[in-house]
């Protein structure tokens, strides 16, 4: 009983805060919609608070932990095995998650005889900040590949997985990818924050506008068409039927313009299980020896995005 109150209790305060956010937006779209896109751009790159405390909570199951300095940034390290004597996979994990999330993976990787790296990205699990990007994401990932060398291959999650396609296309070298419930749109999911928290199209746009000039890069250039035809490492996308998180025709589309890659479809694991389902990981293990695993896609002119 008292498990359901708190449920509850939890659930309406969620709810009470949320149309508390949409109010203002609401109001600061039209009598100060500088600031409004200013404080829709923060909320926008902010973790969810509870990103540390599942951190923190969660086992590490033996990992030699460290640290790397990225541009200034400190960024808190898990390594499984030895990269240095044994091929190792490269986790990136997704938005609000953290490095060991990867714990369901480690003990087929490692009794495959792969070493495992993973690590928190600014601003969420260990690692200190307040703010992220995808930018951001992409960047980092690239320094920890850099540091530790070729990888064998790279799994990553959610907003992971577009990060692992950027980094891919920028020079990340990896063997393989496996990529699971990727995100490849951000101007479709900048879309869906600004549906969800009220804010409009027109402050959506102008929001846009706020990152490129702070980050250099827009938001279109990050779509997964326009970089996944330049990655020649074969890749597995998983992504489920019914994620509500992350659309399914998303994956999909990664499968189309990858040029050597194949979907697998799931169905009933949504946007999280889905990284921890054992069907989905003996799926992976199977790729990275080498099998052919899921099918083959193939865009055509009556797709939304043109030929691949």
């Amino acid at each position: 009983m008292y498990p359901l109150i708190s449920k509850i209790s939890t659930t309406v305060r969620s709810f009470i805060k949320l149309y508390g956010v949409r109010l203002g937006f609401l109001i600061g779209s039209r009598f100060a919609p500088e600031a409004a896109v200013q404080r829709a751009a923060r909320l926008f790159s902010t973790p969810f608070a509870s990103s540390r405390s599942r951190a923190l909570a969660a086992p590490s199951n033996g990992a030699q932990e460290g640290e790397l300095e990225v541009d200034g940034h400190r960024i808190v390290t898990y390594v499984w095995g030895d990269p240095q004597r044994q091929p190792y996979v490269l986790f990136a994990h997704g938005w609000s998650s953290h490095g060991t999330r990867i714990a369901p993976w480690l003990e087929r990787l490692r009794g495959d005889g792969y070493a495992v790296v993973a690590f928190d990205q600014p601003a969420h699990g260990k690692s200190p900040g307040r703010q992220s990007t995808l930018p951001d994401f992409t960047h980092h990932l690239l320094a920890v590949g850099r540091h530790y060398g070729p990888a064998a291959a790279v799994i990553g999650h959610s907003l992971g997985g577009a990060a692992t396609l950027l980094a891919m296309a920028r020079g990340l070298r990896a063997e393989r990818a496996v990529l699971i419930a990727p995100a490849a749109d951000p101007v479709a999911a900048a879309y869906r924050f600004a549906d969800l928290v009220w804010i409009g199209e027109h402050l959506c746009r102008r929001m846009f506008a706020y990152f490129e000039a702070r980050i250099g890069i827009g938001f279109e250039e990050q779509q997964a068409h326009l970089n996944a035809p330049a990655i020649a490492s074969p890749a597995l996308i998983v992504h489920d039927l019914g994620d509500r998180e992350v659309p399914w025709s998303e994956g999909e589309r990664y499968a189309r313009y990858w040029p050597d890659s194949r979907l697998l479809s799931t169905s009933g694991l949504g946007h999280k299980r889905v990284l921890e389902d054992r069907s989905v990981i003996e799926a992976g293990l199977r790729f990275l020896h080498g099998e052919c695993v899921g099918d083959r896609m193939v865009s055509s002119p009556n797709l939304p995005y043109g030929w691949a």
